[in-house]
């Protein structure tokens, strides 16, 4: 039968270098700690530590014993951990990063409801187009767009993202409505970053390469233009939900949108994840749930 009191005296004493030093921390006797220690020894039929009046010092067996033993209480402490932070509210400070257009379109108000529930809570929010690292620059978690790339991160879905081709009804009255994909040559396209588009055709992803007058890096900079007439233009559902709505902005090509990608809630792997950075997450999924119906 094992003896857990004697394997974290043992494990005590190996972490914190001396006999009294585990003594303190566990609570009891020096003593105590040296028989307990002793009857563990006699328990594998093997000596641990080679003892000195100065210091203690493993042997091989001990040094191998002590590396499977700490992973033990490793996780012990680990799971009251999570038990006592899973009773907890959110504190402490949580750091976000996210990219500009959807961060302050969607992640904001959700991000200030949540603070607003929790005001032990701090943020540390900051909006970028630039793909941070999360680990290096000392984040909680990222909102993402796109394939996921970096497989050391844990990745949970918060939304659908559609690629749409749309442009303004003065626009399409001049120029008439594409076909097909092969009619984009024909067209002023509003190009952003990538001179290229996305489609799904027959099922399968296609990228056609597009041409035109403005090139923006920005996506309220397309959609001005679009609205005023100057192109297509080629933007994520969210960014022009209520102008397809109100008729400012009309859909083309639309059984060639592309839909096969996402936007995600990523955050590094832990053993244990903290209830502020658990709590948001739980929050940003269920709240764009309850209110997109994704």
């Amino acid at each position: 039968m094992n003896h857990w009191d004697r394997i974290e005296a043992f494990t005590e004493v190996v972490r914190l270098g001396t006999f009294s030093s585990a003594a303190r921390h566990l609570n009891v006797s020096a003593s105590h700690i040296s028989r307990l220690v002793v009857k563990l020894e006699q328990q594998l039929g093997t000596q641990l530590l080679y003892r000195t009046t100065r210091k203690i010092r493993l042997t091989d067996a001990g040094r191998l014993y002590y590396e499977h033993c700490r992973h033990l209480f490793e996780g012990f402490r680990e799971a009251e951990a999570a038990i006592n932070d899973l009773q907890s509210s959110p504190r402490g400070v949580l750091k976000i990063t996210a990219g500009y257009t959807f961060g302050e379109r969607y992640i904001v108000p959700l991000l200030n409801d949540f603070m607003q529930q929790h005001p032990q809570l701090e943020v540390r929010l900051h909006l970028t187009n630039r793909r941070v690292d999360l680990i290096e620059e000392g984040y909680d978690l990222a909102i993402r767009i796109g394939p996921m790339e970096d497989s050391s991160l844990i990745a949970r879905r918060l939304w659908t993202r559609e690629e749409l081709v749309v442009a303004s009804p003065a626009y399409l009255a001049q120029y008439g409505e594409p076909a097909n994909l092969q009619d984009l040559v024909r067209h002023q396209c509003l190009i952003g970053s990538r001179d290229r588009w996305l489609f799904s055709d027959q099922g399968m992803r296609r990228e056609v390469r597009v041409q035109g007058r403005l090139h923006a890096n920005s996506g309220m900079a397309l959609l001005d233009a679009a609205l005023k007439g100057l192109g297509l233009v080629q933007l994520p559902a969210y960014y022009i939900g209520e102008y397809l709505e109100t008729g400012a902005l009309v859909p083309v090509l639309e059984p060639y949108a592309f839909r096969d990608s996402a936007i995600w809630v990523v955050y590094p792997q832990h053993r244990h994840l903290s209830s502020k950075v658990r709590m948001f997450i739980d929050f940003l999924v269920e709240e764009i749930e309850r209110n997109h119906g994704l």
